[in-house]
């Protein structure tokens, strides 16, 4: 693969590249608000309707890894072309669908187009800019990635209410036609490889991804494995990823390299970026069902609730990346970052029914300062020893490790706030008889009385609500020791050998 020249950066493909992440990540989150009203609009069950998210999430997952190997084959250029003008037509139909079957089908194709995005723009961004100057790459890319799917509700509440559920679809297509004209007209040709391709390991690959994902995406409907069908999804997705490895540690040509995790710094930072993605995206994804069911805030207000996050994001990705990790160690920055997170989980975790939008904004602006502070300084420190030329493999795999963690992330709270809500409804429900004092004083200025029908509903009615509310405070809590556990990680990684001497801790 031949590398972009860094001796002076090119705007033009900084911007297109941006916009071309843009595209995937922001059409992560904004489905995720419509998903009621294309339910609603085909006359889908919820389990249905949610093959729309599991179906783009299972072919990105699956494809993602294979990107260094198909630039390879193809050409970088040819590649990030095709994967944006396919992404934009599987936008346009899933915009025009007219059934439920239709739109998971163009959402599992959209997925395999959009699987390619990040991971390449990640390289071209790293191959635009010298190594001393990785930081500033960084918080341009961050700016695209991490902001978008923050704001991602925001949009996609707005265009619902006052447009359309198509319109969360063909939103994506000025975007793309921008980042088509800009790559189209300054992304230069590369050289390509008659690589082989290895069906074997592709085949292992796609049933281990495919399989560990649907059981992340299904598992809490299915009631895990007590269903057949996911102790089945379960064996393969263990069958696929021993075979995978061993396929990859004894071929001479693996569709994915697995010797990348021989490298100390990228291997601790795929495991530290699981973790933290888990922490993170879990609470990002909880808190507008949080909000919504039991809050009783409406659709648009919880948008606004993602604001302040993505401001302090963008605020705090340019501060990392153009200043701050060319001052200090990139591992200190990102353990203040996942401190910052935890702190804001912490905080939405002291809250209670009565929880005001600032109470519950604020900490989405501390989790956003924490967001600069962490994926910067994580990338620098994964891609410190990774060659120009491997850059698009591992950005592959360290972008599916963090995808990874996003869904189990999403899967843990959802298990959590169900179990919690049975145990904790259990659990009041033992004090509150007829007799109980606190039961009659509650009931008494609405004139009702612990022991008629009317009375014991409203109880049983408080009792989930109170029961619920215990629920997500204890998954914040437990998100947020989950991003103190990361911490120490970090400290195991080298640093780069661009850092401060003043800084920079012994390797």
């Amino acid at each position: 693969m031949t590398p972009i020249a860094a001796s002076r950066v090119n705007p033009v493909i900084v911007v297109a590249v941006v916009l071309s992440a843009i595209l995937e990540v922001l059409d992560s989150t904004i489905v995720n608000v419509a998903l009621p009203h294309i339910q609603a609009a085909f006359g889908a069950t919820t389990d249905q309707a949610t093959w729309i998210l599991t179906s783009y999430i299972v072919s990105a997952v699956v494809i993602m890894p294979l990107t260094g190997f198909v630039a390879r084959r193809v050409g970088r250029r040819r590649l990030i072309l095709t994967a944006v003008t396919g992404f934009a037509s599987m936008s346009t139909l899933c915009g025009l669908s007219w059934s439920l079957e239709t739109i998971v089908v163009f959402r599992l194709a959209q997925g395999m187009f959009g699987a390619f995005l990040i991971p390449l723009s990640q390289s071209i961004l790293f191959d635009a800019f010298p190594r001393e100057k990785r930081g500033q790459a960084m918080a341009v890319f961050g700016l695209g990635v991490v902001v978008a799917p923050v704001l991602g509700p925001t949009v996609g509440a707005i265009l619902t209410e006052y447009f359309s559920w198509r319109m969360v679809f063909f939103v994506n297509l000025p975007v793309a036609a921008m980042a088509l004209l800009l790559l189209a007209g300054e992304l230069p040709d590369d050289k390509t490889e008659n690589v082989v391709i290895d069906w074997k390991g592709l085949a292992l690959l796609a049933i281990g991804i495919g399989c560990l994902q649907y059981i992340l995406d299904q598992g809490e409907t299915l009631d895990w494995l007590s269903s057949r069908v996911i102790q089945a999804a379960l064996l393969a997705s263990v069958l696929g990823a021993v075979g995978f490895i061993y396929h990859a540690l004894t071929s001479k040509n693996p569709v994915v390299d697995l010797r990348f995790f021989a490298d100390r710094n990228f291997a601790l930072c795929n495991l530290i970026i699981a973790g933290f993605a888990i922490s993170l995206f879990g609470g990002i994804a909880i808190l507008p069902t949080f909000v919504q069911s039991l809050l009783d805030y409406p659709v648009i207000e919880s948008g606004h609730l993602f604001i302040p996050r993505g401001i302090a994001a963008g605020i705090s990705m340019v501060g990392t990346g153009a200043v701050l990790v060319n001052r200090f160690d990139p591992r200190v920055l990102a353990g203040i970052g996942m401190l910052l997170t935890a702190v804001s989980n912490f905080m939405i975790g002291t809250l209670n029914l009565d929880a005001g939008f600032w109470q519950l904004a604020w900490p989405g602006a501390v989790s956003g300062l924490g967001m600069g502070l962490v994926f910067v300084p994580m990338s620098i420190l994964a891609f410190e020893s990774i060659s120009k030329t491997r850059q698009d493999e591992a950005s592959g795999l360290f972008n599916v490790t963090r995808q990874l963690g996003s869904s189990v992330g999403i899967s843990l709270v959802g298990t959590w706030v169900v179990r919690g809500l049975q145990t904790n409804t259990a659990a009041l429900s033992q004090n509150v008889t007829p007799y109980n004092p606190a039961a009659q004083a509650y009931l008494q200025p609405l004139g009702l009385t612990p022991d008629s029908a009317q009375g014991a509903a409203v109880l049983a009615q408080e009792i989930h609500r109170q029961a619920e509310m215990i629920s997500y405070l204890t998954v914040f809590n437990n998100l947020g020791l989950l991003a103190l556990a990361t911490i120490p990680l970090l400290f195991f990684c080298k640093a780069p050998k661009t850092a401060p001497q003043s800084t920079a801790a012994a390797r």
